[in-house]
């Protein structure tokens, strides 16, 4: 591993420190969730983010290297990262100069053809994204030419490969997939995944967000409990955004995110940077702070370092715990770019 700057340390305006950093690799997907990047929107008329304007392997380690002293982990996302070439090359190179563990999120469906390559490459964790089990639901929530079993298939996939416990994520909007909860939880109960379930959350403008299609988290283990018996757990660590529960009889847990009814905006630690090299300090942004263009016109480590520094130190960011206070902006960055 090579050697770089002292270790920096950042608290941000409201004593939050930076500990997580997400890496969008790529804006495209080959699925087309109604909650993230809905057909009409994202058409074939749609223009994804020109290669040349994404940040090569090198830029993004480079990037990761100058903190690894300050994270405590880095998440790959998208988009579906594992659309963008070679993927496998850049975790091998994050691990290689960082040491940091390494997480990635995906659809699954990509998994059959690169689980292995990532588990040699030295990936520690996986989460897959699924919604449904009934394939009609399935189909109607991802609107994408893939089924259930191509999901199925990417995490058996994984599993073969060493990844033994996935973490499987489902978003929940109400009139769409909450039927599916408690099918989900019987299906993963024992398996030694952890299922974890989503608030309908209002990032970007696109997916036609309302609260009433929000089913709360309460909701949500109030549903599983009626048939699967839970009992809350501690949260490992405080920054952890899922609430924990685990089955009574022993077979596992599921997790629920509760960003819109109960937010976490007061622990929250992450740092967001683009595929195109904007750095962002919430999901719900507006705007972001460029690394591409200094990284690319020679700017010093500590050049790089202080910028980062001084974005940290002025966030102020808590929009889940203000949203209904808010006069909502005309237009937000659209999860898909941004990252999950």
């Amino acid at each position: 591993m090579s050697s770089g700057p002292p270790a920096p340390t950042f608290q941000d305006a409201l004593g939050r420190p930076l500990g997580d950093l997400r890496l969008s690799v790529t804006d495209r997907c080959n699925f087309r969730c109604r909650y993230c990047m809905p057909r009409e929107k994202f058409g074939p008329e749609h223009q994804f983010l020109p290669r040349a304007e994404l940040l090569s392997f090198e830029e993004l380690a480079h990037f990761v290297r100058l903190f690894r002293g300050q994270l405590s982990k880095v998440r790959l996302t998208g988009g579906e990262p594992l659309l963008r070439k070679d993927l496998p090359a850049l975790v091998r190179l994050l691990k290689r100069d960082t040491g940091l563990p390494l997480a990635l999120t995906t659809n699954g469906v990509l998994l059959p053809r690169f689980a292995a390559e990532l588990a040699d490459a030295g990936l520690d964790r996986l989460t897959v994204s699924l919604d449904a089990l009934d394939e009609a639901v399935f189909r109607r929530v991802t609107d994408a030419d893939y089924g259930v079993s191509d999901v199925l298939s990417g995490l058996a996939a994984a599993e073969r490969a060493g990844f033994s416990r996935v973490k499987v994520n489902c978003v929940v909007r109400r009139g769409h997939n909450e039927s599916e909860v408690v099918a989900l939880a019987r299906h993963f109960r024992g398996s030694g995944h952890v299922l974890r379930f989503i608030e309908y959350m209002d990032v970007g403008s696109t997916n036609g967000w309302s609260a009433a299609d929000v089913v709360s988290a309460a909701e949500i283990v109030a549903l599983i409990d009626r048939e699967l018996p839970l009992e809350p757990v501690e949260r490992a660590l405080p920054t952890d955004v899922a609430a924990r529960y685990r089955y009574r009889d022993g077979s596992g847990e599921v997790g629920v995110i509760a960003s819109v009814t109960q937010p976490f905006c007061g622990s929250c630690s992450r740092l967001r940077l683009s595929a195109d090299g904007q750095l962002y300090t919430c999901l719900f942004a507006t705007s972001g702070t460029d690394v591409r263009g200094p990284l690319r016109s020679g700017a010093s480590d500590d050049e790089l370092v202080d910028l980062v520094r001084q974005l940290w130190e002025r966030r102020v960011d808590r929009y889940s715990e203000q949203r209904t206070q808010l006069v909502m902006p005309r237009r937000r960055l659209e999860m898909s770019y941004l990252g999950g």
